[in-house]
């Protein structure tokens, strides 16, 4: 199964979000069928669909009737307002290597916001304080069930999906001290979807890419992780309980500007008018303008 969280026309009421407070108004949970999408009547998003009991969700799959061509879809970033969104640095071995880093122990983890995210086709700002602007395509793992010291057996059962996203990071500010969430949270920065697909139509050995102008600069295997979705879910839920909706961002392979030299000798950063594309096999493609603000 395929859902996505879609922009519904100015106009358009949305459907009743629940009681929590920061679910964005103005958008839908949506199920991709074919080359349509049908509206989830009564979830303002893939988060509160996921949050919902068995029943809820059977009910708003079988009344799901408004189709939007996927073509003239606006996609909203997949969970509007997540409870966490955790990241994991120096997750495949080539980008450690690049880095000239050692393999980790254990996974480096820091984190985002929700005002962070940004959804798959948006226009990505470069903030006026850092010209810096690196791409870091990955593999997103969006957590169906609630559960605190989830065992590694046990952690496939809480994984809804999986997603694009791309952590677009400052590394001006990331390189201001040792602890990188300074560099990583920066506001509607970080695209997260078009779509969560299942785990029973996701490979675990898809090919990630990401282009910008269309050139290729990454491009592996999600296998490659040093730390791989069942170990991390297990890891983060050891410190808190993750909830439905709750993003981890799986980590970024070689290839990342910090880690290359232009003609010039400069690293290459992303700058205004590049278009940054974030591909996985099976989950879509995210295609974001670099806009200076």
């Amino acid at each position: 199964m395929r859902l996505a969280t879609l922009r519904l026309p100015a106009g358009q009421p949305s459907p009743e979000p629940p009681a929590e407070a920061g679910i964005t108004r103005g958008t839908s949970a949506a199920v991709v069928l074919g080359d349509t999408a049908a509206l989830l009547p009564g979830f303002a998003d893939v988060g509160a669909f996921l949050a919902a009991d068995d029943a809820g969700r059977r009910a708003a799959l079988e009344a799901a009737a408004e189709r939007v061509p996927l073509g003239d879809a606006a996609f909203a970033t997949l969970v509007t307002a997540p409870s966490k969104v955790f990241c994991i640095g120096l997750n495949y071995r080539n980008h450690i290597a690049e880095t000239g880093s050692e393999e980790p122990r254990f996974p480096t983890v820091f984190t985002k916001f929700a005002d962070s995210l940004a959804g798959a086709h948006d226009d990505v700002r470069i903030p006026a304080e850092d010209h810096r602007i690196d791409w870091e395509g990955e593999l997103a793992i969006v957590v169906g069930r609630a559960g605190r010291r989830i065992s590694e057996a046990d952690a496939p059962a809480h994984i809804a999906g999986f997603a694009v996203s791309n952590d677009v990071s400052m590394r001006g500010w990331q390189g201001r001290t040792s602890e990188w969430t300074q560099g990583k949270c920066w506001e509607a920065s970080t695209p997260v979807g078009p779509f969560l697909v299942t785990p029973d139509e996701f490979d675990p050995a898809a090919r990630i890419t990401t282009r910008v102008n269309g050139e290729v600069v990454q491009e592996d295997s999600v296998a490659d992780q040093v730390f791989g979705p069942a170990q991390l879910v297990s890891y983060l839920s050891t410190m808190v309980t993750l909830r439905p909706g709750d993003l981890i961002l799986t980590g970024t392979p070689a290839g990342v500007a910090l880690g290359r030299r232009n003609e010039a000798g400069r690293h290459p950063w992303l700058v205004d008018g590049d278009v940054l594309e974030t591909e996985i096999e099976g989950l879509g493609t995210q295609r974001n303008r670099i806009v200076a603000e």
